[in-house]
């Protein structure tokens, strides 16, 4: 079953609270874009734990806040403090997780904001669930690239090493697999590119599609 919500067809039929409708706000997501000056999206950072995903996150973020841009980073571990504290990293979680994230993300879209998120979102169906709650292009996937070899030797945590020995389960990369984005909007190598080459990549992309000017 589903229902026209502004101009998208949702898929209600999951709902547990049917007889809700949605309300069409007056000011829209298009007036508070062309109040910003540039366009609400969201950036979706993936990629294995240590691959660089919150460090470029953030930097991006900077980067975007100098140029007057109105952004917001939604961060793994940050939205694990509450949001999705009730969560563990099983399966079925994860893709709960998940699920919260692309739906708050809509939602900061909807507000104007660029919203920027840093999850590993390890399973490319999940992420693809996501994707489609967005317009074609609202969506932009950035598969940060870097072996689990490296990504190991940057585990600042100790969390590889812990998942190494079994005091941590279901852990990403070793007991627990990571599925690459097939079609990613862009990849950074994470392994061979400066942190300030792959944010100028990022601003770059964005730019050409005129997210910012």
């Amino acid at each position: 079953m589903a229902r026209i919500v502004g101009k998208m067809l949702v898929d209600i039929s999951n709902m547990k609270t049917p007889n809700t409708i949605y309300h069409n706000a007056t000011v829209t997501r298009k007036r508070r874009n062309q109040l910003n000056g540039h366009k609400s999206v969201v950036i979706w950072f993936t990629g294995l734990s240590g691959s660089g995903k919150s460090t470029l996150a953030h930097s991006v973020e900077e980067e975007l806040h100098n140029l007057g841009c109105r952004t917001f980073v939604l961060d793994g571990d940050n939205v694990r403090h509450g949001l999705s504290s009730n969560l563990t990293f099983s399966d079925s979680d994860r893709k709960e997780n998940i699920r919260r994230i692309g739906e708050v993300a809509k939602l900061m879209v909807e507000a104007g904001v660029i919203a920027i998120t840093a999850f590993i979102s390890p399973f490319e169906k999940d992420r693809n669930l996501v994707k489609e709650i967005f317009p074609q292009g609202d969506f932009i996937e950035i598969y940060c690239n870097a072996s689990l070899e490296i990504c190991e030797s940057r585990d600042v945590k100790g969390l590889y090493k812990r998942a190494r020995t079994g005091e941590i389960k279901n852990y990403t990369g070793i007991d627990s697999p990571y599925e690459a984005p097939s079609n990613p909007e862009l990849i950074i190598d994470t392994e061979s590119e400066s942190l300030e080459e792959s944010v100028a990549k990022i601003i770059d992309f964005l730019k050409s599609k005129e997210i910012i000017n």
